[in-house]
């Protein structure tokens, strides 16, 4: 008899403990089943208006490729075109275009997205070099290329019609003759001023 009195002490020790725990796991489910009135949310996705900027934006004539470039990607809008900043402003909802999306669409194209200059503006210095024989907007991004791979090089433009390279430097890391020399490197013909 004592023994079953025992057991029943335990028991209802047990239940006083147990009944709890089931309790609140309950009502924890029942709040995140049906959360309480006034609680916030999660933020709705949305829209975003994003600047970035772009490298092979390099010459007038590549605008219309960025442009061709992003046409077909419904989740992605392309708002405007800055060339002279070589940047482009967007539309878009970033978890719906993740960055390896994006990429990989500008990179089909020879596009890319470029992180903002380590500089301000005031600090870079504008470089502008006559050049000739640059004919066709392959020649010009082959030019491009050559400036916009030197350390210290912010951004570039390559105009084969005006026949000028435009480039905005960090001059503690570059200057006009290294870019010279990488364009004379690459047989882009010179011009005297």
């Amino acid at each position: 008899m004592r023994h079953r009195i025992i057991e029943r002490r335990q028991r209802t020790k047990r239940i006083r403990v147990i009944v709890p725990i089931i309790l609140c796991s309950m009502i924890l489910c029942l709040v995140a089943i049906f959360p309480l009135h006034g609680a916030p949310e999660r933020p709705a996705k949305t829209v975003q208006t994003i600047t970035h900027r772009i490298t092979g934006l390099c010459c007038p004539e590549r605008v219309d490729d960025l442009r061709d470039a992003v046409k077909d990607e419904p989740e992605l809008k392309l708002l405007s075109i800055d060339y002279e900043h070589a940047q482009a402003t967007f539309e878009y909802i970033p978890k719906n275009v993740p960055v390896l999306r994006f990429r990989e669409l500008l990179g089909k194209r020879g596009f890319a997205i470029n992180p903002s200059p380590a500089l301000p503006a005031d600090k870079l210095t504008a470089i502008e070099i006559p050049v000739a024989g640059l004919d066709c907007k392959g020649c010009s991004l082959g030019a491009y290329h050559v400036i916009y791979r030197i350390d210290g090089v912010e951004q570039a433009t390559v105009n084969f019609k005006e026949g000028r390279v435009r480039a905005l430097i960090d001059p503690k890391k570059t200057n006009r003759a290294a870019l010279e020399s990488a364009l004379k490197k690459a047989k882009v013909e010179l011009k005297t001023p």
